[in-house]
């Protein structure tokens, strides 16, 4: 019984998708051409995640304290 509900979700999922790819066809790939900009240290290229500064430890790199 459970496998049954599992294949008739994956299914609904499955018709659900085909449609959506039928109606906007060029949605995801405009999408992933997209590119956001990455904040990146400039001394060593780390990545900043939520931070102005960069707090690492490498050399050449500004250490907080």
């Amino acid at each position: 019984m459970l496998t049954k509900v599992v294949l008739v979700f994956l299914g609904v999922m499955v018709i659900i998708g085909m449609i959506g790819k039928a109606l906007f066809p060029g949605t995801m790939s405009r999408i992933a051409r997209k590119s956001l900009p990455v904040a990146r240290c400039a001394t060593c290229g780390r990545f900043l995640l939520g931070a102005k500064d960069c707090d690492g430890l490498g050399s050449g790199c500004r250490q907080k304290g």
